[in-house]
């Protein structure tokens, strides 16, 4: 057993850069490294995907990143974990599989994460939004997808099961990082307080380069250096727990007590009780201390035990939203646009178009004429007219974009360059569900038998 765990963060959303990743695979001597890549409409966009393509629904990105990072993974002995599978996890891993056989890398034992669908169990039971209070039955026809947010048990399952690679669907963000920590130093699933710190470890690295300075960046009160180049943090973390959060020496941003601080902070509501699959991880004691530049201890995390219940997000149709932009550029600008939206707003209400919600606005600043000529005057140079409305279906939303579009011909003289646009709203609210419905197991699929 290693004294210290060297756990690499790949990804702290779907659409994150690459090549930080790969940076870490290459010089970061990482035992792990964790993609976190999952949001709370994300997994809801892939069961749609799913729909029209059963081997559809994991992550975007999937294939880009494991051709780039996977052979330098695989060279020097670094694990990966992620939750691309997204609303198919077993599809991820046979593509992950086939693209392993591509670049010659055979005997990788890859294992897909299920479980976290628990759609049947939902539309079984009687449940109420914790959001809304309203009964999810009277939501049953619009419902897109509901998914669990499991904890690390079955990822810890598939690593003593030898997995070089782990790809799970709807997993907790910090249990992504637990799971593999666990699996390393033996820890207990009921040693609450170093899974409460192991929480604290998974939260400070799951929003990769935040932590590094990236979120944390604001000119003139927080500069950071080398934004461009940012690198993704590395935790080092030893057998009870406790963390030095760092980054490769080379590469941009800062980890700093502040960034450190901020990034605790994040999305948390109650730092005594912060509700996780594997524990009720309580923050209030924790301690961060600056050792050297670019390192920082982070200690002091305690836990209760996990609660009964499991968190599932339930996405929903929840209607369209039609929007359609136009600029005006020059001498009076500003009033142009105005008049502009005062057009529009006419025309939707004469010809019926029925908006739950309806949006008039102006933005712009220098994309026509760039920061000079906005300088020099009091008055916009330039505004960008933006109409945006919610309806029930997608023609109704259509005819908001189209009225922006009319302005053309026959609103303020100088439009250009408009856009319209139509997509569905998937809304997401939360019930909380009763463990015993919900089954996580993993499975293998080996690169070396992989055919499709």
């Amino acid at each position: 057993m290693k004294d210290t765990i060297r756990i690499g963060a790949g990804a702290g959303y779907s659409g994150d850069r690459i090549e930080p990743a790969v940076e870490l695979a290459e010089h970061g001597a990482l035992d792990f490294l964790v993609f976190e890549c999952l949001a709370e409409r994300t997994i809801a966009i892939a069961q749609q995907a799913r729909r029209n393509d059963p081997e559809q629904g994991y992550d975007p990105l999937l294939e880009a990143r494991m051709r780039a990072v996977l052979p330098v993974a695989a060279k020097n002995g670094v694990r990966i974990i992620s939750n691309m599978g997204a609303a198919n996890p077993r599809a991820a891993a046979r593509k992950t599989a086939h693209i392993a056989r591509e670049l010659g890398l055979h005997g990788l034992k890859i294992a897909a994460v299920t479980g976290d669908d628990v759609l049947d169990a939902v539309l079984q039971s009687r449940l109420r939004f914790e959001e809304s209070g309203d009964d999810v039955s009277a939501y049953a026809d619009r419902i897109v997808s509901a998914n669990a947010y499991l904890g690390a048990a079955p990822i810890v399952d598939a690593l003593a099961a030898g997995a070089d690679i782990v790809l799970t669907g709807r997993v907790a963000d910090p249990s992504l990082f637990t799971a593999p920590l666990i699996h390393a130093f033996g820890w207990s699933m009921d040693d609450w307080n170093t899974l409460g710190q192991a929480t604290v470890v998974g939260h400070l690295l799951e929003c990769a380069g935040q932590v590094t300075g990236g979120y944390f960046a604001d000119p003139g009160y927080k500069d950071v250096g080398d934004l461009a180049r940012l690198g993704f943090p590395i935790g080092e973390v030893s057998a009870d727990g406790s963390v030095v959060v760092t980054k490769l020496p080379h590469a941009g941003g800062a980890v700093t007590e502040a960034t450190c601080k901020e990034q605790l902070l994040y999305e948390i509501h109650d730092p005594a009780r912060y509700f996780q699959p594997d524990v009720v991880a309580d923050f209030t004691n924790v301690r961060v201390a600056r050792e050297a530049q670019d390192r920082v201890r982070v200690t002091g995390g305690r836990g209760a035990p996990r609660t009964d219940t499991l968190k599932v997000s339930i996405a929903y149709a929840d209607g369209f939203i039609g929007e359609g932009q136009i600029s005006y550029g020059g001498p009076g600008a500003a009033a142009r646009g105005r008049l502009a939206l005062d057009i529009v707003r006419e025309r939707l209400a004469i010809t019926g178009v029925d908006t739950s919600e309806l949006r008039f606005d102006l933005i712009g600043v220098n994309a026509l004429y760039g920061d000079t000529l906005a300088s020099r005057h009091d008055e916009p140079c330039e505004v960008r007219v933006r109409v945006a409305g919610r309806v029930s279906n997608a023609k109704e939303a259509a005819r908001i974009g189209n009225e922006v579009e009319t302005l053309y011909t026959n609103g303020p003289a100088g439009g250009g360059g408009v856009t319209k646009a139509t997509r569905e709203v998937v809304a997401v609210q939360s019930v909380l569900l009763a463990r015993e419905h919900v089954k996580p197991v993993f499975e293998f699929v080996e690169a070396s038998d992989e055919t499709a």
